[in-house]
């Protein structure tokens, strides 16, 4: 008679969901963090605070490794999904009401700004996705755009932080400055309320802005802000093409057969998403506190991403590109606020 010992067991790896629980549940305690800290100092957006929290985390060494699934997840899958919801901002009748001047001057700055900063970028020696990433978060909508570019580029973490905290900064300045030029500069309150709207990064900077001279300068800077809004997604989906087709010049053989692989999709899902929900907002048929909470949840799964992003950034290879960014960010503020208050004029 023969004993027969059970054969060792190899522990089982932990489920997907156990391997993220503990990396989200630091994600959500951040985000509460930064909308506690959001309220004390108001001038500083929450998504802001997340970055700077995310960062201090990281070089701290505050996160150990179990936490690095959940963070992984929410820089990408929290912010793909967040992209997505910034849809809900924005109505086509909103666009239409301004009038095709307005419409023109506005793809004429965002165009200008966009090619113009990564113009300056590359001059200036940044290195990586910097220039691009600065370039999307100046033309378009702050630290959103930014994370909706690095969604499609996959660039380097230093380099979504730089371009972030560049669009903050200038975007506090202006919070500060705009409002001391509406007398000087002779601009009406729809005319400052559109120069606001066209040249201010962040749309919480925008009404901060923009609120202070009357609720006719508050309206007319939300919708241009929000067309610019609306630009994300033919800008990110031209870059994901362009890129889509280096990648596949780069992968072919030597006699210029492409190498058989997956193919990424022309426009990323989460830009698709974000022009479906346009059209929901469009067509009405929310209720508007559906759409107030929708714009809760999109705050909250930005900001959970950027922590994310912010806590795996080395502050000490950020600082050595910190100067030339800076400079190159300054001038991309000066050139969209030119270029936009030229446009009011021409067109109020």
């Amino acid at each position: 008679m023969t004993l027969s010992l059970p054969r060792p067991t190899t522990p089982r790896a932990p489920a997907p969901a156990t391997r993220l629980l503990p990396g989200l549940t630091v994600v959500a305690a951040a985000v509460a963090v930064a909308w506690s800290v959001n309220r004390l100092v108001p001038a500083v957006a929450p998504l802001t605070w997340a970055v700077v929290l995310g960062v201090v985390a990281g070089n701290l060494r505050l996160l150990p490794a179990a936490l690095r699934p959940g963070l992984a997840f929410s820089s990408r899958r929290l912010m793909r999904l967040g992209i997505a919801l910034l849809g809900l901002k924005l109505a086509l009748g909103d666009v239409v009401a301004l009038g095709w001047q307005t419409v023109l001057v506005v793809l004429g700055v965002v165009s200008a700004t966009f090619f113009g900063t990564q113009w300056l970028g590359r001059r200036a020696g940044l290195p990586g996705d910097q220039p691009l990433l600065i370039a999307t978060g100046f033309s378009i909508c702050g630290a959103s755009a930014v994370a909706a570019m690095n969604g499609v580029t996959e660039s380097d973490d230093e380099d979504v932080v730089t371009a972030v905290a560049l669009v903050t900064l200038c975007g506090t300045l202006a919070i500060a400055v705009l409002p001391l030029l509406q007398a000087p500069l002779g601009l009406g309150d729809v005319q400052f309320g559109r120069w606001t709207g066209a040249s201010v990064h962040d749309v919480g900077q925008v009404v901060a802005i923009a609120q202070g001279a009357g609720p006719t300068a508050l309206g007319q800077a939300v919708v241009v802000k929000l067309m610019r809004v609306a630009l994300l997604a033919p800008i990110v989906a031209g870059v994901a093409l362009s890129r889509r087709r280096a990648r596949t010049a780069a992968a072919a053989g030597p006699a210029g057969a492409p190498v058989p692989g997956r193919r990424q999709p022309v426009v990323p899902l989460f830009v698709a998403g974000f022009l479906a929900l346009v059209a929901v907002r469009t067509s009405g048929l929310l209720p508007a506190s559906v759409i107030t909470g929708a714009d809760q949840l999109d705050g909250l799964l930005l900001a959970g991403a950027l922590f994310a992003l912010g806590s795996s950034v080395d502050v000490r290879a950020l600082v050595r590109t910190g100067g030339r960014a800076l400079l190159v960010g300054l001038a991309s503020w000066l050139l969209i606020a030119a270029l936009a208050y030229i446009g009011v004029r021409l067109t109020t």
